[in-house]
């Protein structure tokens, strides 16, 4: 069974939906997929916990506490599609990949066109990012919740973004940092 809740955030109302215990879709009021029939979210004790856990993650992503989803996932979609969205869980907050590098890492390089559809029928935006997919002369191209809501994403993730730290290198003999 389906069970939705609903979470505000910066963009407007965000739908979130659960089966058991695992999240399989987040949606954006300005989204252009349907929501799918769900229930309220009176049901299930593992739906309703997963639901909870995903508000308080967003509620810490907008924030700028969070930079990182921990979730159960379950976004339905083909084996191919799967590849993509797990290659779009590697791209790091408040970064950016192209169609054409994500496609290439996974082993994959001509498929940049594939890659984009996959990208295009993620059910669980923001948790699994494909925000951070731009185009290759680095322009905003598509996005299911439309490109304000892609360039206000991106705009808060590099606001937060904390800047590396520089070690020095060991002198250990393995070349190794400590």
């Amino acid at each position: 069974m389906l069970i939705q809740s609903t979470v505000d955030s910066p963009l407007g109302p965000i739908t979130l939906v659960a089966r058991g215990d695992a999240l399989v879709g987040l949606y954006l009021p300005t989204g252009r997929d349907p929501i799918p029939p769900a229930t309220a979210e009176a049901a299930e004790p593992a739906s309703r916990r997963v639901l909870a856990e995903a508000r308080a993650q967003l509620g810490a992503y907008f924030a700028g506490t969070l930079t990182r989803f921990d979730l159960p996932l379950e976004p339905a979609g083909t084996p191919f599609q799967r590849r993509v969205w797990d290659g779009l869980l590697t791209v790091p907050f408040g970064e950016t990949t192209s169609y054409g590098a994500l496609a290439a890492r996974l082993g994959r390089p001509h498929a940049s066109r594939a890659v984009g559809m996959a990208n295009g029928r993620n059910p669980i935006s923001i948790v699994i990012p494909c925000h951070r997919v731009i185009g290759k002369d680095g322009t905003l191209t598509g996005y299911g919740g439309g490109l304000p809501a892609k360039q206000w994403l991106l705009e808060h993730e590099r606001s937060f973004r904390q800047p590396y730290l520089i070690q020095r290198p060991s002198s250990r003999s393995d070349g190794r940092l400590p």
